[in-house]
């Protein structure tokens, strides 16, 4: 229990571990915690009684966690200092909440909570992919594993559990029984009530034993039967029917069909009562990301997008390519699939459902009657403090199954959103508040910082012409006409002829490490200053226009209010919002800057949190980011000379074939 994530924000104060009993207990602590019925909770009750303290037991709640019992992030918990929730014998915390009801205020929240646990198909665990169960109308039987101390707590024997499968039978003679045998017992790690079935009950019973996730059977059971396991509380949540033939927490309110008499404590109420009681006044919540105690709608919400990332891709992905310091990379943003790492594509098996590779390498994907996924991942376009060439670990990842955003030959999965999503005003509202988010914290892709710029006072027109890397794969893929840096500088003089043209290479042109650098007598005659070592932002706030073949730069200044020129076709251009000298035939919608914004930092990337290593939103990574800012900005010379040894070598083994320079 100390060692559990979160434990002390649970309590709500500092945990101390007893081994022993000791004679200060009432001076030094205010309470004594045990786990449930288990051996610490009957010991939490003696010690408690010897010393007159509050004895809490605990117990994980029913919203637990995103992944299985074993994830060590529990969510929620729940503190008792009356009982425990799955022990009839006595009163507990939760059974007087049920009683006392749902607030009247709270009786919106309740059902939205109702909806929401329906909506995103939540259970105590939630790590399983939702399945089609081909069946209709069927009775679905609960078993348990043997010796689970609800069992007893719900006054039922492991003699119940037979009692419990013939009613069903009997009671629906002509409908299909599923069992669903629990996960620990078809793992082999305890034991159920059903070994065997006689031959008479097995032909009308179908054996469930692989994890399923609990909503896919419950939803389409028009009855389900229970001891004491949470799915008849879940069950309750759906709208089902359920036969109880215990007195689990959610039995003896008037909601259930009961084979035992309910204790008198207990008295008729409405789902609303049993609901709120269980998912708001009982358990605490801690929001993973902040450590913070939280409400349950925090909790649904963190669930509910682990649950929506996870089934986007099949099962098992095979990566083609990616460096050793990317894999861990790789299978956290590919969370909810096995990701299997090849060196060759030789080496994918001829059955492989999906392939991810990284940027637009080409690769044999096989026949298209294949049907195998080609998935291009690219870094996401506000990614880290720091640059990817320096292995500072991105926070955003793109992952495109249809193309990828820079290559403007062929429709990618950001160019699909942009022309057909349709952008709700919740969706709009939202992607405003980002942008507007953005722009107050100054963040970029890469968040480098650099040497403050101000405009010359005298510039009656200031223009920004921002320089690439020459031979990049978004110029070769999306540039149109101009690809050098020295070409597109002479267009923008001779279309600025009178402006106040300044000039900012890309980063690793000016370490002299890729290909770019305009000669000095080039540059002084076309432009009138030269920006190295500038924060990029301070020069778009500063500058009147932003003029791009491809870069970045231009949608950051689009978050900025700049008008932008764009001398190629990046995926942000052709859409009404930039002055194009090309025309991208398949963008044919106009749309708002809020709708650029919520297609390309909302729908489009994948977010993990530093913290958690979780799927996470974009809100919480500007968040991060923020604050990772702050944290190195005390040594800045430190990440300069990071990040250019390891371009260097990166450089050198571009060149030399070896990962390190050569010895002078």
């Amino acid at each position: 229990m100390a060692s559990r994530q979160h434990i002390e924000t649970h309590l709500g104060a500092p945990v101390d571990v007893l081994r022993r009993s000791r004679g200060d207990l009432a001076e030094r602590y205010s309470a004594i915690a045990g786990w449930g019925n288990k051996r610490s909770g009957k010991l939490a009750r003696a010690l408690a009684g010897q010393s007159g303290l509050p004895c809490w037991l605990l117990e994980d709640g029913f919203l637990r966690s995103a992944g299985d019992g074993t994830d060590p992030q529990g969510l929620s918990l729940v503190i008792d200092d009356l009982g425990i929730y799955y022990d009839a014998r006595q009163s507990s915390r939760l059974e007087r909440l049920i009683a006392t009801g749902c607030p009247h205020e709270s009786l919106e929240r309740t059902r939205a909570l109702i909806d929401a646990w329906r909506t995103h198909r939540l259970s105590k665990y939630n790590h399983a992919r939702d399945c089609v169960i081909p069946q209709r109308d069927y009775v679905l039987v609960a078993d348990q594993t043997n010796g689970d101390a609800s069992i007893d707590g719900a006054l039922a024997t492991s003699d119940t559990f037979r009692a419990m499968l013939e009613a069903a039978l009997d009671e629906h003679p002509n409908s299909k029984v599923i069992l669903k045998v629990h996960p620990d017992v078809f793992a082999g790690h305890k034991a159920g009530h059903f070994d065997s079935l006689t031959p008479g009950i097995a032909s009308r019973v179908e054996v469930i034993g692989r994890h399923i996730h609990a909503p896919d059977l419950i939803e389409h059971a028009k009855s389900v039967y229970t001891v004491s396991s949470q799915i008849g509380f879940e069950a309750l949540l759906w709208g089902r029917t359920v036969r109880s033939f215990g007195m689990p927490f959610y039995a003896g309110w008037g909601l259930s069909a009961d084979a035992l008499c309910a204790p008198e404590r207990r008295r008729v109420v409405a789902l609303e009562d049993l609901v709120f009681a269980a998912l708001v006044a009982y358990p605490r919540y801690v929001d993973p990301e902040q450590g913070a105690r939280c409400e349950v709608e925090t909790v649904i919400g963190h669930i509910a997008l682990q649950r929506q990332m996870r089934a986007r891709f099949p099962e098992t992905i095979h990566a083609l390519g990616f460096s050793r310091w990317k894999k861990p990379i790789a299978r956290a943003f590919f969370g909810g699939s096995d990701v299997k790492f090849v060196r060759h594509a030789r080496k994918i098996p001829a059955g492989a459902q999906a392939l991810a590779v990284w940027g637009s390498r080409e690769v044999d994907t096989g026949a298209p009657s294949d049907g195998r996924m080609l998935i291009r991942v690219e870094d996401g376009f506000v990614r880290s403090v720091g640059l990817g060439a320096a292995l500072v670990k991105p926070s955003s990842w793109v992952l495109d199954d249809r193309g990828v955003y820079y290559d403007a030959r062929a429709s990618s999965r950001i160019e699909h959103i942009l022309s057909h999503a349709l952008f709700d005003p919740a969706l709009l509202e939202r992607a405003a508040r980002l942008r507007e988010s953005i722009v107050a914290r100054r963040l970029t892709k890469y968040n480098l910082g650099g040497t403050r710029w101000r405009r010359p006072g005298s510039a009656n027109r200031v223009v920004l012409v921002a320089g690439q890397v020459e031979g990049d794969a978004s110029l070769t893929y999306g540039g149109i006409g101009i690809r050098t840096n020295l070409a597109f500088l002479e267009a923008v003089r001779r279309e600025e002829p009178d402006a106040y043209i300044v000039y900012k290479p890309h980063p690793d042109v000016v370490a002299g490490l890729r290909p770019g650098a305009v000669p000095l007598h080039e540059s002084t005659s076309l432009c009138d200053e030269v920006l190295h070592d500038h924060s990029i932002i301070d020069v778009i706030r500063e500058v009147d226009a932003v003029h791009v073949m491809t870069s970045l730069v231009g949608f950051e200044a689009l978050l900025h209010g700049k008008p932008v020129t764009s001398h190629g076709l990046p995926f942000y251009a052709g859409w009404g919002l930039t002055e194009d000298r090309y025309r991208a035939v398949r963008r044919e919608r106009f749309v708002s800057l809020d709708m650029l914004v919520a297609a390309t930092l909302i729908l489009y990337p994948t977010y993990v949190s530093e913290t958690t290593g979780r799927f996470t939103t974009p809100e919480r990574i500007l968040c991060e980011l923020d604050a990772r800012r702050s944290a190195t900005r005390g040594s800045p010379a430190r990440n300069v000379w990071l990040d250019g040894a390891v371009r260097l070598a990166a450089h050198w083994r571009a060149l030399f074939g070896t990962s390190r320079p050569p010895r002078p």
